[in-house]
């Protein structure tokens, strides 16, 4: 049996990827120019853009930094580029999601 998860109203709406953050919230709050915050940060100019830029996702390596950075620790950055990964699959993968089954154990939550 073919079961279709409901899909939440807030999954419509792509979560803020974090380099949306960074441009918006972090390095205006800091007063901090994109190469002054790679600097800082062990990175290039260029890395910081595209991250800023949402071109490219956050990496582990780039979490620990930029949690060091904010003093706000590396999970909280994996976190949202994860939400950002995980939405974008689901809806480019969303016709070959519906055809797979759902198995439950009894183990299942």
């Amino acid at each position: 049996m073919i079961i279709k998860p409901a899909m939440k109203d807030s999954a419509k709406r792509r979560p803020t990827h974090p380099g949306a953050i960074l441009r918006e919230d972090v390095l205006p709050a800091l007063g901090l120019s994109v190469s002054e915050a790679a600097r800082q940060l062990g990175v290039t100019r260029q890395t910081l853009h595209r991250i800023m830029a949402e071109k490219v996702s956050i990496t582990p390596g780039m979490a620990a930094r930029l949690g060091r950075f904010c003093g706000n620790g590396p999970g909280i950055w994996l976190r949202m580029q994860q939400a950002c990964d995980l939405w974008r699959a689901e809806r480019e993968l969303r016709t070959e999601l519906e055809r797979i089954p759902i198995h439950r154990t009894s183990s299942a939550a």
